[in-house]
């Protein structure tokens, strides 16, 4: 028997265990990461990409708070857009393609120089518990691990099961050897579990496509980087490809329907709504005339063509004929083939919004463990685990971003809140205040976190507050300056209306921007970055709006301030019908807004529950219990 001591054990070497096992270690815990193949860490198991609506915001989060993905993906990234960039800031994120050999050769060189964190190969089977908290690992050899708090980022690993047509196999990936023991030690736990499926398209030799036949798709002269330190690009840029199915692809795969996984009923995990399957599609948007597809080069040193749009778990020969009836793909060679993937997922309900198990005090989930999918969101859930990991190995109280002010936030409120019933992902519309939760401010909301937790240094922090000192300065000088037409024209506005206007005023009107004020800056000897400038403009323009949803976020944090303790006999409470009672018992929501957001609990539920912890005070102050006491509900 062979035993280790550790702060911290993360188990599973994907975007959350990285994270999570990166910010354990550079906050000080002794941390191991176990996985089973140290060469295929962070490996992007699906697209070579990082960012995207809502995913790109969470980058920029993990970024913010001192996370890696961010500053990795800049540096390896062969393609730069932004999305949505004619629409509101709100909706406008960051996207790039990346060099996915690179991207994984990076993060691995980054986890093997921190300091305080050792990189193991082997597999976990089992929790190890001790008077009921996780207290380590086993391996499967029968060492024992031992850990004050232990990360779980298992991916696709529980009970994996593969599927190409009638083929079945045994993996976490595809090659892989799934975690089999570990599953069956976690539903010993007991665990409530599901399984979810989710799916790859074909790779193709990029040598054998005809992309005369694809419309070219470059990326942002000016790219937007995810990380706040990124000055330029570092690796040549390259050009993906926008192309379309048709009927004949379509009837293709209506004809074989019987010979996919998916709907020859082999699959039975729930697979994820917003990415389906190309035999999906077909079937649920049967009035599409065509589906939109892009093919995307996986990296510099690779002809490998990622083909996005096109998962399937089709058989090979089904999917030979499908690719080749698409356009500019006829002669195409398929160098790896698509297939679907199930797996086992622990409820995400059962968690704290720390990420720690409520069932094994000093465990926490992360990842497509908790029902999630895409590396943003596994990344931005192993951060957090991560923290908290080190800080309840440490004897400290673990930190809860609230959903007003971060994606993260919300990510993480909804899945302990509301649970999943198919793979969940982020989209901003999951926001009430996403004009609050912009790209252009994730530093300064969450840096000041980041720098007391000890994963953003002071050197960094000092920039950022440079950085809005002097987006203040320039707001400030709009704020103050008039417009005078004789000494400078602005396009479209009558001076006799306009004249006497502060910049301010006149920067709200929706034809001009900060680049018409450029005489007078230049005049004045104030220069200030793009992001500077982009920043005061969003502030600036939708003020309004920016102010309600203020408010709308004070509300929010008011009612959070309503705590529910923990032993709450919700069956007790009358008013409450038992579908409500259940849902209380059963996530335990820590405050009333958190209450208010599990499906199914009425506005008329959360005002009983109001009323009952309104008198449960007062009984424990010996105070009216009719009085006020707290933060009202409205």
């Amino acid at each position: 028997m062979i035993e280790e001591l550790y702060d911290v054990v993360v188990v599973g070497g994907g975007h959350a265990g990285c994270e999570a096992a990166m910010a354990a270690a550079r906050m000080g815990a002794k941390t191991a990461l176990y996985t089973f193949d140290l060469t295929r860490i962070a490996r992007m198991s699906c697209n070579p990409a990082i960012g995207g609506i809502a995913k790109g915001h969470l980058v920029r989060e993990i970024d913010a708070l001192g996370g890696v993905m961010a500053e990795v993906a800049d540096q390896t990234g062969i393609q730069f857009r932004l999305l949505n960039a004619s629409r509101g800031p709100a909706v406008q994120a960051p996207r790039c393609q990346s060099d996915k050999a690179k991207y994984h050769n990076k993060i691995h060189e980054l986890l093997r120089s921190c300091s305080g964190l050792i990189l193991r190969q082997s597999e976990v089977v089992a929790v190890r518990t001790e008077g009921g908290e996780a207290r380590g690992v086993v391996l499967a050899d029968g060492a024992l691990v031992r850990a004050g708090a232990v990360v779980m980022t298992t991916g696709t690993f529980l009970n994996g099961m593969t599927h190409i047509g009638d083929r079945r196999a045994a993996a976490g990936r595809m090659g892989e050897a799934p975690s089999v023991l570990l599953a069956g030690s976690m539903k010993g736990l007991g665990f409530r579990m599901g399984r979810l499926k989710t799916g790859t398209p074909p790779r193709l030799d990029g040598r054998t496509i005809d992309y005369s036949r694809f419309e070219e798709q470059k990326g942002d002269r000016e790219p937007v980087f995810f990380s706040y330190r990124t000055r330029g690009v570092t690796l040549p840029q390259v050009s993906c490809y926008v192309g379309y199915t048709h009927e004949g692809v379509h009837r293709l795969l209506r004809e074989n329907l019987r010979y996919s996984a998916l709907y020859g009923g082999a699959i039975t995990g729930i697979g994820p709504r917003y990415c389906p399957s190309i035999e999906d599609k077909v079937v649920k948007f049967a009035d599409k005339e065509r589906h939109q597809i892009f093919l995307e080069p996986e990296g510099l040193d690779t002809h490998e063509v990622y083909l996005n749009g096109m998962s399937t778990s089709m058989p090979e020969d089904i999917q030979e004929a499908m690719v080749h009836a698409v356009a500019g793909l006829e002669r195409a060679r398929i160098v790896r083939l698509a297939y679907a993937i199930e797996y086992d997922f622990v409820d995400p309900t059962e968690m704290k919004p720390t990420l720690e198990t409520r069932r094994v005090p000093r465990l926490f989930h992360a990842g497509q463990i908790n029902g999630t999918t895409g590396y943003e969101e596994a990344a931005a859930q192993g951060l957090v685990a991560g923290i908290n990991a080190a800080l309840r190995a440490g004897g400290a109280d673990g930190i809860v971003l609230d959903r007003t002010e971060s994606y993260i936030g919300i990510l993480i409120d909804d899945l302990v809140t509301r649970g999943v019933d198919e793979p969940y992902r982020m989209f901003t519309s999951r926001s009430e205040c996403r004009l609050l939760l912009r790209i252009d401010n994730a530093d300064r909301r969450l840096s000041p976190l980041g720098h007391r937790l000890g994963l953003v240094s002071e050197s960094r922090l000092a920039e950022c507050r440079r950085k809005y000192e002097a987006a203040e300065r320039l707001r400030g000088l709009l704020r103050e300056e008039r417009w005078d037409p004789a000494r400078m024209e602005l396009q479209g506005v009558d001076p006799a209306a306009g004249k006497g206007q502060t910049l301010e005023q006149l920067l709200r009107r929706p034809h001009i921007t900060l680049a018409d004020f450029e005489p007078l800056l230049r005049e004045k000897g104030m220069w200030f970055p793009g992001d500077i400038r982009r920043s005061v403009e969003i502030e600036i323009r939708y003020q309004g709006y920016i102010e309600q949803q203020q408010r709308d976020a004070e509300k929010i944090r008011r009612m959070s301030l309503r705590r529910i303790p923990g032993d709450l006999d919700y069956g007790s409470i009358s008013g409450l019908s038992r579908e409500v009672r259940e849902k209380l018992s059963r996530v335990r929501p820590e405050d009333l807004a958190a209450a208010g957001r599990i499906p199914g609990v009425t506005p008329a539920a959360v005002s009983i529950l109001n009323v009952q912890l309104e008198l449960r005070h007062g009984r424990q102050k010996g105070t009216n219990p009719n009085g006020p006491s707290g933060a009202g509900v409205d």
